[in-house]
């Protein structure tokens, strides 16, 4: 029997650590509708809603499809700035959350927030049996053993390696993981 999973993307985290694993990896992003540095970055295979075949085994107990794709993220800069990411992501196959930050920040706390709060409250409505977070930072442990609390599988889905961002509690606490290497190197040849 097919699960339901939903993916939430704190694209903070992965925007930045794609960001050094792309140029660690001597891999050419190029702007454009699936990366605007320092803001996002996707893969220009698979759209975020269809499960990808090559990554793992483990992928082929989710539906081909996800009920819904998050995107997390952040900028400093204008509404009309924060429009066209939306707008970007959108056209991806996101439901976009992009909150503008005081410029000199790194990081926005809405980025964390929102999808905390999104996670959980789709998992108290029983929208999912499988979240999968594609996120590294070790902060998401009491949200990812909240949710997993309520019954529901949480799976990581993240570059391999410490250095590359991947908190080891993180790794610990999350059912599954699945490395995100080769299918990122695979969407940004060199």
């Amino acid at each position: 029997m097919s699960r339901r999973w939903m993916l939430f993307v704190d694209g903070e985290n992965f925007t930045i650590r794609g960001q050094e694993f792309a140029s660690r990896n001597h891999l050419a992003l190029k702007v454009g509708p699936y990366w605007k540095k320092d803001v996002f970055l996707w893969m220009p295979n698979p759209r975020p809603v269809q499960r990808p075949y090559c990554i793992s085994g483990e992928v082929e107990a989710l539906e081909s499809e996800a009920i819904r794709a998050y995107y997390y993220t952040s900028l400093i800069g204008s509404h009309d700035d924060v429009e066209d990411a939306e707008t970007s992501l959108h056209k991806i196959g996101f439901a976009p959350k992009v909150f503008k930050k005081p410029s000199g920040d790194r990081k926005s706390k809405g980025v964390d927030i929102a999808l905390t709060t999104d996670m959980l409250t789709h998992a108290f409505q029983n929208h999912f049996d499988v979240a999968i977070l594609i996120g590294g930072d070790a902060d998401y442990c009491p949200l990812v053993n909240r949710v997993k609390s309520l019954g529901r599988q949480v799976w990581v889905w993240f570059f391999s390696k410490k250095e590359d961002g991947l908190g080891p509690a993180l790794l610990k606490s999350s059912d599954v993981f699945i490395p995100l290497d080769s299918l990122f190197t695979t969407n940004w040849p060199v």
